[in-house]
């Protein structure tokens, strides 16, 4: 709905609200996330600490090599938003009377980034285990073609999203297609952004309509264990029995919120890289050089603004309007843009790679 408002109505100086949902849902899916990763530790006897552990370290690094590369190769734009964070932080304090060389270096920057990264793939990495093996079971349960196609494009989802920003592979042949000795571009540059942010959505909405056919997946596994258990030697109590199967429908709450929680981590960071971006959902979008522009020329409209003496919550409003005006001139779309689109990358790039190991191991580990 504000989306649609602000497509219709386009105001310019009203504060986007969809931004404040987006963030309280993507700190309640972290939390969950969180707090099944604590249970994880609390256990001793499995070797679930270990994994995570392991998994943190193994995203560490990766999210270390991944920084290194550069533009030319991994579109995110993040050396160009943290230069003009940075310049704009530096006009801020100078403004202020303050001396700077800038709030943080390039190397303190990437190595927060880098840990916080590594956070993320230890919260996703029982997650992506788990969807793998529930594809296995799904895949074993489909009859029709049509679903066995939809249940691999699933699985294939977050490979997909991360070619998405890997230049040579898409934006490199779009933009510049192989056509001979002249190359006419197939799209602008604004209407791949949107197409990219689409087709990302598209995918997330393929993921939950698939949901009904993982989580019977996993309810089959109470089956399954009655099945393995009458080819086994031995009795066993009607009590016992009773409570195997229901531990498979009572640890079902969790098993659906690890399907969900990364899914609503991945939607709502694309919403934002739409929104705090400033991209358009149109294909063929307008110009929106033009936005980033009326915002950075906003606080001097405030600033030659002389606040009403009539009172002090005038005052008080004026002052508070400049301080945001200025905090719009430092955290620019251009910032947003290079922050958003490598954690939506990085997001999908841990899920398959969780997946992926996780499909290694139920397919050849366990049955060796």
């Amino acid at each position: 709905m504000t989306e649609a408002y602000y497509s219709i109505v386009k105001p310019s100086q009203e504060m986007n609200i969809s931004v404040v949902w987006c963030l309280l849902v993507l700190a309640f899916a972290v939390k969950v996330l969180f707090s099944l990763t604590t249970h994880y530790f609390k256990v001793e006897d499995g070797g679930e600490r270990s994994v995570c552990v392991t998994f943190g370290f193994f995203f560490f690094v990766k999210a270390m090599a991944i920084l290194i590369v550069t533009e030319n190769y991994l579109e995110f734009g993040l050396e160009s938003g943290f230069s003009n964070f940075s310049e704009s932080a530096m006009q801020f304090l100078e403004k202020q009377g303050l001396e700077s060389q800038g709030p943080v270096s390039k190397l303190t920057f990437k190595l927060f980034l880098a840990v916080l990264c590594s956070l993320i793939g230890a919260f996703l990495t029982f997650p992506g285990l788990r969807l793998a093996q529930m594809h296995l079971d799904a895949l074993n349960l489909a009859t029709e073609k049509i679903t066995q196609t939809l249940l691999h494009i699933n699985f294939l989802a977050p490979l997909f999203m991360v070619l998405l920003w890997v230049k040579p592979i898409t934006k490199d042949y779009i933009m510049n297609p192989p056509l001979g000795k002249e190359s006419i571009p197939l799209m602008s540059e604004d209407t791949f952004d949107t197409v990219r942010l689409w087709i990302v959505i598209l995918l997330c909405a393929l993921r939950l309509g698939m949901i009904r056919h993982h989580l019977q997946a996993y309810l089959n596994l109470a089956q399954k264990s009655v099945d393995q258990m009458k080819k086994e030697a031995g009795r066993i109590s009607v009590v016992d029995l009773q409570k195997m199967v229901a531990r498979v429908f009572y640890y079902l709450c969790v098993i659906a919120l690890q399907y969900v929680a990364p899914l609503v981590m991945l939607l709502h960071t694309t919403l934002l890289l739409k929104t705090l971006g400033n991209y358009s959902w149109g294909i063929y979008p307008e110009l929106n050089s033009d936005t980033p522009v009326e915002n950075s020329l906003l606080p001097s409209s405030v600033y030659s603004e002389s606040p009403p003496a009539d009172g002090k919550m005038k005052v008080t409003v004026v002052q508070i309007t400049m301080a945001l005006g200025s905090l719009k001139n430092i955290f620019t779309p251009l910032l947003f843009r290079g922050l958003l689109s490598f954690f939506t990358w990085w997001i999908a790039a841990c899920l398959f790679s969780t997946s992926l190991f996780g499909l290694f191991y139920h397919q050849y580990l366990t049955v060796a």
